[in-house]
C-alpha cells in the first residue's frame, strides 16, 4: 500500500464531534442530479456552524433579555449580569492578564479598526502583506487619519527569512505596534508568535495577533505568549451571533479615541466637552450585542473543556488526511507561504491549473454537496505571492468536519479532472452557475428570491 492510500484509510478521532455537535451537522443539500447528500462543510474558515450548545443557551437566555447597564429592572440586572460574566468569560478564554480589558465587538475586522484608532498619534505600525485585509487596510486608514505611519513589509521565501527582516526592520525604525496574523486563511501556517513577540519587545514595540483563524482552533494564551491584543470572532468560533472581541493592555484603551460616539461611552457631556468613560465602556457605545456576547461565552467555555489537545489532534489528523489525498491527484496543487514553517491550522489552499477555481467550487456544491470557499480569500497580496492572482479553492475544517467530507472532496476533485462536469456552467454576474439549475429551493421562508439573487450575493469572484 503507498504511504498516501495508508494514511487515507486511518480516520481521525471522531471524539471532538461527539463531545461539541454542531447545528445543522445532518442537513441535506440537493444536488443537480436529483438525489440529496449531507452538507460536506468545508468552509469553516469563513464562518464556522454553531455549537449545539451555543444554540441550546441563546434559547435560555432570550426570555431574560433586556436593556443593560443602568436598567433598574430585574431583567435588566439579570441581562447586565450575564453580559458582564460574558466579558469575564472571553477574556479568561484567551488567558488574559489581570490588567487587561476585553471589549466586545463586532468581529475580528471590527476589533482591528478599533485597535487602530487607538494607536498614538503618529505611532509607526509594521504589518506584513501576507495579511488578511481586515488586519492591512485599517492601518492604512490609520496612517491617513491618525498620521500613523504604517509599513507593509514583505514577507520572504522562508519562515527564517521573514524572522530576519522583521528583525532588521523593527531595529531600523521605533514602531508602536507589530500586527500579525496568529494563523493565515489562506494556508493555516503562521511565523512563531514567541520569536516574533522577542523580536518587538526587544525594539520597545507592542505585538497585536489576527486571532481569528487561530483562537477557535488551537486556543492561545496573552499571558504565555506576552502578546499585548489579540482579536478574533464569534462567527468562527461556533457562535454566529454577531459578536466579536478585543482583549489586550487597557492603557491606549483607556485614553484613545473612542471607536463610536454615543450612550454608554460617556460619563458626562455639555454642550461644551464630552468626558468619555475608560475601556471597555469607551468603545462599547449603543445597545451592545447581550447574547452575542453570551454566545460567545458559551463557545469559549465549550471549547476550553476539551480534552487537552483533542482539538488540535483533530484537526492535524484531517488537515494530513486533506494534504495526503490532494497531493496524489495529478492536476492538483496544494499552497504553501513557508517550506520551514510547521503545525499549521485546519485551512488549506489548492488550485487546479488550468481550471477557473469558481468552477470547480461550483461543480464541487452542485453535483457532490461541498463547500468550499474560492477567489482571493480576501488577501490579494498573499495569492500575488502565491503566484494565484486568478484566485485559488480552500477547504477548511473544525470541530464537526468528518473524515467523509475530506475523502469526498478528493474523490469529487478526481473525478472532475477525469470526467469533468456532468451539466453546464455559467458566469452570471461574475460567479459560476449551473445552467437551467431544477435544484429545488429548500423549504425556508425567504429563499423565494435565491435564483434571482444568488449571483449579486455572490459577488465579484476574486475578491473574497
Amino acid at each position: 500500500m503507498s504511504v498516501i492510500a495508508e494514511r487515507l484509510t486511518r480516520t481521525p478521532t471522531d471524539e471532538v464531534s461527539a463531545l461539541l455537535p454542531v447545528v445543522g451537522g445532518a442537513t441535506t443539500v440537493p444536488l443537480v442530479d436529483g438525489t440529496h447528500r449531507v452538507y460536506a462543510n468545508l468552509d469553516y474558515a469563513a464562518s464556522a456552524p454553531a455549537l449545539e450548545a451555543v444554540a441550546a443557551r441563546v434559547t435560555e437566555v432570550l426570555p431574560l433579555y433586556a436593556s443593560v447597564h443602568r436598567g433598574a429592572g430585574y431583567l435588566s440586572q439579570v441581562s447586565t449580569a450575564l453580559y458582564e460574566s460574558a466579558r469575564e468569560t472571553i477574556a479568561r478564554f484567551v488567558d488574559a492578564r489581570p490588567d487587561d480589558v476585553a471589549i466586545v465587538t463586532r468581529n475580528t475586522t471590527d476589533s482591528l479598526n478599533l485597535l487602530a484608532g487607538v494607536v498614538p498619534d503618529g505611532g509607526r505600525v509594521l504589518v506584513l502583506d501576507a495579511e488578511h485585509h481586515a488586519n492591512l487596510l485599517p492601518w492604512v486608514q490609520s496612517s491617513e487619519r491618525h498620521g500613523n505611519r504604517t509599513t507593509i513589509l514583505p514577507i520572504k521565501d522562508t519562515v527564517a527569512g521573514t524572522l530576519v527582516a522583521l528583525g532588521s526592520e523593527l531595529a531600523r525604525l521605533p514602531y508602536a505596534l507589530l500586527t500579525i496574523t496568529g494563523a493565515s486563511n489562506v494556508t493555516g501556517e503562521a511565523l512563531p508568535i514567541d520569536r516574533v513577540v522577542a523580536l518587538a519587545h526587544a525594539a520597545g514595540t507592542r505585538v497585536a495577533v489576527d486571532g481569528a483563524q487561530l483562537v477557535p482552533h488551537r486556543g492561545f494564551s496573552l499571558a504565555q505568549t506576552d502578546v499585548d491584543y489579540v482579536a478574533f470572532s464569534g462567527h468562527k468560533t461556533y457562535a454566529p451571533f454577531g459578536a466579536g472581541a478585543l482583549v489586550g493592555r487597557r492603557d491606549w484603551l483607556d485614553t484613545g479615541t473612542p471607536y463610536l460616539a454615543g450612550g454608554g461611552a460617556v460619563r458626562d457631556v455639555r454642550a461644551d466637552r464630552t468626558v468619555w468613560q475608560p475601556a471597555p465602556a469607551r468603545h462599547e457605545a449603543g445597545s451592545p450585542n447581550v447574547i452575542g456576547a453570551i454566545a460567545l461565552a458559551e463557545a469559549c467555555d465549550r471549547l476550553a473543556a476539551l480534552p487537552a489537545g483533542a482539538l488540535a489532534a483533530h484537526e492535524e489528523a484531517l488537515r494530513a488526511r486533506l494534504v495526503a489525498g490532494l497531493s496524489g491527484i495529478d492536476g492538483v496543487e496544494v499552497a504553501r507561504i513557508w517550506p520551514d514553517s510547521d503545525a499549521p491550522v485546519g485551512v488549506l489552499t489548492f488550485t487546479v491549473p488550468g481550471h477557473d477555481p469558481g468552477l470547480v467550487a461550483a461543480f464541487l456544491a452542485a453535483e457532490h454537496g461541498i463547500g468550499v470557499r474560492d477567489g482571493r480569500f480576501c488577501a490579494h497580496p498573499l495569492l500575488a505571492h502565491l503566484g494565484a492572482t486568478g484566485g485559488a479553492i480552500r477547504a477548511s475544517v473544525g470541530v464537526g468536519t468528518t473524515s467523509e467530507a475530506v475523502d469526498r472532496l478528493v474523490t469529487a476533485l478526481t473525478a472532475y479532472l477525469a470526467t469533468g462536469p456532468a451539466v453546464r456552467y455559467e458566469v452570471v454576474d461574475g460567479c459560476w452557475a449551473v445552467v437551467d439549475d431544477t435544484r429545488p429551493l429548500l423549504a425556508v421562508h425567504g429563499l423565494d428570491r435565491l435564483a434571482a439573487t444568488a449571483a449579486a450575493a455572490c459577488g465579484p469572484a476574486l475578491d473574497d
